[in-house]
């Protein structure tokens, strides 16, 4: 499939995605926000065990969402961050300076923020990571409510930043979020790990025994005390792309099989089970709280800085040059819909604050849809105003 044609697929699934989450957050904060809630929260507490022999998985609803179906979309971000490697926008460094360069920024700077106001509570620094993520989804489809006023490779730009900026977030809960880690079941997700890598050498091209192997390697890293969603990145990355012959590509068959159901499916039943916060005695104490006002702002002040501030800094120095057919109040605009942070600040916030182990359960989330829902409004009305203005690619 040629380049351009996979991109337009891509974006045009994204923002799609990214309109369908709004909705499904929306619904579930009308729902438990009424009579119905206790209806909501029973739903997401409901008991689900999954067991073969003495192995048994049980975990209430929520928790098979984020940390069974959820592996499911960093399968499909690893497989598009492998492509992209490879054949894609990342495989030659002139196209990652830009775009990377604004990702390092765009989480820099927030934890940076974070920190500052929380360095005196130890309980809340776990949220450092919270602010530093952009979701994809919820960004291209603001930026697809401007239709073709905004060029495509503006559109481009944010879609390569965010898969960098996935990508970062992926290593930082590998080595931030993970705890009591069992030597058993890392040793056998490491054969899982082996078996992959082996079947990937031997050219193995039919996708059913990386499934297999992919699935009991989830189950391992499960058990382990390593998040299990990065199961689906390791997967991933074992997918062959290239094949030796003219068989399809393994990789770009599970990719496009899998993106419409985790855009229209698994990402809107996450953000409904996620974002459910309950606006039951808020106050204006509940916004100037440290932990919900250091995710806003450093989603709101602190992407739109380290992006944008990165961005400008790299044309200056002659590393890059901005988006084809760009302005600088374009990308402004853009750096601004980059405090989007939404799903994947939800899953990181479900972990640095996990219920019962933490008094700041809730608070992250509505420091979340604070700075992402403002980040939406300012970023389109930016982006508007200078989509109006003949584009110029001069320094400020």
């Amino acid at each position: 499939m040629p380049l351009r044609s996979t991109f337009t697929r891509f974006f045009q699934l994204e923002a799609a995605s990214g309109l369908l989450l709004i909705a499904a957050a929306a619904l579930a904060l009308i729902i438990n926000n009424s009579p119905l809630s206790h209806l909501y929260a029973g739903l997401l507490d409901v008991p689900v065990v999954a067991q073969v022999g003495a192995l048994k998985i049980a975990k209430p609803l929520l928790l098979w969402i984020n940390d069974g179906l959820m592996a499911l979309f960093f399968l499909l971000i690893g497989l598009e961050v492998k492509r992209e490697l490879l054949e894609g926008h990342l495989s030659k460094p002139s196209q990652v300076v830009l775009p990377g360069a604004a990702a390092i920024g765009g989480m820099v700077v927030p934890a940076l923020i974070y920190w500052f106001l929380n360095r005196d509570n130890p309980a809340a620094l776990g949220g450092w990571a919270i602010p530093m993520a952009t979701d994809i989804a919820f960004a291209l489809g603001v930026l697809a409510l401007l239709g073709k006023r905004v060029p495509v490779s503006l559109k481009l730009f944010l879609m390569t930043l965010a898969i960098i900026d996935d990508l970062g977030a992926i290593i930082v809960i590998a080595i931030f979020y993970s705890h009591e880690l069992s030597t058993l079941s890392l040793a056998l997700a490491g054969a899982c790990l082996v078996a992959l890598i082996a079947m990937n050498r031997l050219g193995v091209v039919k996708l059913g025994p990386y499934l297999v192997i992919g699935l009991i390697l989830w189950v391992c890293v499960l058990k382990s005390g390593v998040h299990a969603t990065l199961a689906g990145v390791t997967l991933a990355f074992c997918i062959p792309l290239r094949t030796r012959h003219a068989e399809t590509s393994p990789l770009l068959s599970l990719e496009h099989a899998l993106h419409p159901w985790v855009a229209f499916g698994i990402l809107p039943l996450f953000a409904f089970a996620n974002a459910g916060v309950s606006l039951a005695g808020v106050n204006l104490e509940s916004f100037t709280h440290h932990v919900p006002m250091g995710i806003a702002a450093g989603l709101l002040i602190g992407k739109t800085v380290g992006v944008f501030g990165l961005t400008w800094l790299a044309v200056r120095a002659g590393l890059a040059a901005l988006p084809h057919g760009a302005n600088w109040g374009q990308l402004f605009g853009v750096a601004i819909l980059c405090g989007i942070g939404f799903t994947m600040s939800l899953f990181v916030g479900s972990l640095a604050f996990m219920p019962g182990h933490s008094d700041y359960v809730g608070m992250d989330r509505m420091g979340i849809l604070t700075g992402s829902i403002l980040a939406a409004l300012i970023g389109y009305a930016v982006t508007a105003v200078a989509s109006r203005k003949p584009a110029s690619t001069v320094p400020l």
